[in-house]
């Protein structure tokens, strides 16, 4: 990422969600003050999040298009600020090669957009000129279309023939491999029943040994699962779905609460690093008289 080697051999990552925005669907609003995204960046920091993720535009199914200078008074001030008090990694999440280019200017290390660098034709050049890192994700549609009527022959082969494809298409035009992650977009042109296959296959999803990113966090299909739609009881859920993205295989987890998942992706790395015995050791069964 910019310079900055990242070692996921072993220890999975936590990026922190900072949503610089009114509107969006689990905590629009709360951060729209600079200051207050900041400090609630700093407090994540403070509980394991080694990735910071600023957004100004909500993806939310059916959310309205937000012109760049917006997004940019949105953003660009908590990156400032954020990276006078912090050198770890910062993630500008957006669409739009202007806003990118100036939060990578302001000190951003990734680029994390929801179209897999198919919206904005100058979004490659970009990426790969300033050796950033780079969030390709999977979505079918766009924000504003994306949940009508979501159709798919075979999600999963599809989405990893997508990954396939924009790995090429990006190396092309110049960006790294190693700059590459890959999201499959929970979420975004996926109805609950293609979410839940995706999560059922995270291990075919990989391509290239490049990483993977899961971002599932109090999203709506928790609920329609478990029956319950209320955004307040679908915190556990969600940590319970970072250990076993982990066990998995999934690498990076974005999330909004960051000490719980932090702290079931490291109890799932310790179950993945417990030495395998060939045969288990059983207690004598006590014969009857």
């Amino acid at each position: 990422m910019r310079g900055k080697a990242i070692d996921l051999t072993k220890r999975g990552m936590i990026m922190g969600i900072v949503n610089a925005t009114p509107d969006s669907f689990s905590d629009g609003g709360l951060h729209a003050n600079a200051n207050q995204a900041v400090a609630h960046a700093l407090a994540m920091i403070a509980e394991g999040a080694q990735i910071i993720d600023i957004g100004g535009e909500s993806t939310r199914p059916g959310a309205p298009f937000v012109e760049a200078e917006t997004e940019l008074e949105r953003v660009l001030p908590v990156i400032r600020l954020l990276r006078k008090k912090w050198d770890g990694l910062i993630s500008i999440d957006t669409s739009k090669s202007v806003v990118a280019e100036n939060a990578l200017c302001e000190g951003a290390d990734i680029v994390n957009d929801v179209s897999g660098l198919r919206e904005d034709p100058a979004m490659a050049e970009l990426c790969a000129r300033t050796g950033c890192g780079v969030v390709v994700m999977h979505m079918h549609g766009n924000p504003r279309t994306m949940q009508q009527n979501p159709t798919y022959q075979d999600v999963v082969r599809e989405v990893r023939d997508f990954f396939e494809e924009r790995f090429q298409s990006l190396t092309r035009a110049g960006i790294e491999p190693q700059a590459l992650c890959f999201d499959p977009g929970i979420g975004f042109g996926k109805t609950a029943a293609h979410n839940w296959e995706l999560i059922e296959n995270l291990g075919r999803l990989g391509i290239r040994n490049r990483p993977l990113l899961l971002g599932v966090s109090r999203k709506s299909f928790i609920g329609s699962r478990l029956g319950n739609m209320d955004l307040s009881h679908r915190s556990w859920p969600t940590v319970a779905l970072t250990a076993a993205g982990r066990i998995a295989g999934v690498m990076i987890h974005r999330v909004h609460e960051v000490r719980p998942n932090h702290d079931a992706l490291r109890m799932s790395e310790a179950i993945l690093s417990a030495p395998v015995h060939a045969e288990c050791s059983r207690p004598a069964i006590p014969q009857g008289e």
